[in-house]
């Protein structure tokens, strides 16, 4: 069974305090020695003893007889009690001396050492509580549980650091969940729609095949068929968008804009709408047919939703792409969810024959390939200011 993170944090600082601890006493002890060592050899000896006793003080002690020389320590065994002192000499003092601390020293380490891996091994638990409480949580998570969260409490450290940074990546996982199951109720519905109407015309067309019925059901049928295309076109170019550039390439931008421009010109006259262009030589690395295709999807959106007698401005400079036109009021807090697939303005889903509701959100899919962004305000008078950077 390999070992936890635990057990491997409580040998290694465990382990390493009993190896300090026993570095630090044995050097204290090998200074204890050469201290007492010291002090031993600089005591002095005693002198042998003069006997004076009963002589008067005018007169000279006489000189004791010479006994022989007697060590200049004295040592009591423990429990002698008043019995006789055991007498020895320096060396055995010293010995015996340095013994006793060995002994002192020896203990204090065992205990030292068993209470250091006891506090490492309940410290280190304490300190891995939190990533328990994670790894719980990411055992748990799944499709239908994305809505929990560590929520984890306790001061400002690296676990509560990743503990955040887990929530939140959850609630980014969260979102784009919730975002494909959106995108694909409403690639669903935009799907089936077509094929419903279809359906109906040619129930209803052959119920009553007179020629001039015959002729609006392939009127609408071929309607219908056109917004079909035009619809898996859409769901095709966001894919690739998505997917990335598999190369790149110099494209002009200004020509592209300018194109873009001159060839929804007539669609713009017929409605009423002025479009000016204020345009500066740029040249991007990408690819061109979709940049084609996002600058198309700008100015087409900002023709289609724009009142009468409006206007379209469209500028490019070095920094970014800007097209802006008057229309409608849009909410400020609507504004971010028109880059999503198939949300419109007043309804998620609808019938709408002029667009499948993909414009913005293929915008910003080109714009991430080449490794921009796109953003959008919504103008005072109505209508949208859509910005695309690109780099």
């Amino acid at each position: 069974m390999p070992a936890t993170v635990r057990a491997r944090m409580t040998l290694l600082y465990g382990g390493l305090f009993a190896v300090i601890t026993l570095g630090v006493l044995s050097a204290v002890l090998w200074m204890q020695k050469r201290i007492v060592n010291d002090r031993v050899q600089d005591v002095p000896a005693h002198p042998n003893p003069v006997a004076c006793d009963g002589v008067p003080e005018d007169m000279p002690c006489p000189p004791a007889a010479p006994v022989a020389p007697t060590p200049r320590f004295e040592f009591v065994e423990p429990g002698a009690g008043q019995g006789p002192k055991k007498v020895v000499g320096p060396e055995q003092f010293q010995d015996s001396l340095v013994g006793s601390q060995r002994l002192v020293i020896l203990v204090a380490i065992v205990v030292i050492t068993v209470l250091a891996f006891a506090v490492c091994w309940w410290l280190t638990g304490r300190l891995l509580r939190p990533l328990h409480s994670i790894t719980a949580t990411a055992r748990r998570l799944s499709l239908s549980t994305l809505h929990e969260r560590i929520a984890l409490d306790g001061p400002q450290n690296e676990l509560k650091e990743l503990a955040d940074t887990f929530d939140a990546m959850i609630d980014r996982l969260e979102k784009a969940v919730d975002s494909q199951r959106r995108f694909v109720a409403n690639a669903s519905h935009e799907l089936r729609t077509p094929l419903a109407i279809q359906r109906t015309a040619v129930e209803v067309g052959l119920a009553d095949p007179s020629p001039e019925r015959l002729a609006e059901v392939r009127a609408e049928m071929l309607r219908n068929t056109l917004r079909s295309e035009r619809l898996i076109e859409g769901l095709l170019v966001l894919a690739q968008g998505e997917r990335g550039l598999d190369a790149r390439a110099p494209v002009d931008l200004e020509a592209v804009v300018r194109q873009v421009v001159e060839d929804n010109a007539a669609a713009a006259e017929r409605d009423g709408i002025a479009v000016a262009a204020e345009t500066r030589p740029v040249t991007v690395a990408g690819d061109e047919v979709l940049l084609t295709r996002m600058a198309a999807n700008l100015v087409q959106n900002a023709i289609r939703h724009n009142r009468p007698g409006g206007d379209v401005r469209v500028e490019l400079s070095e920094e970014a792409l800007v097209v802006r036109n008057t229309g409608p009021i849009v909410p400020p807090e609507k504004v971010d969810e028109l880059f999503e697939p198939f949300r419109r303005l007043h309804a998620d889903r609808t019938g709408s024959a002029e667009g499948a509701g993909l414009g913005l959100s293929i915008v910003a899919a080109i714009a991430r390939a080449h490794g921009g962004d796109a953003r959008a305000t919504a103008n005072p008078d109505g209508g949208l200011s859509v910005t695309v950077a690109l780099t």
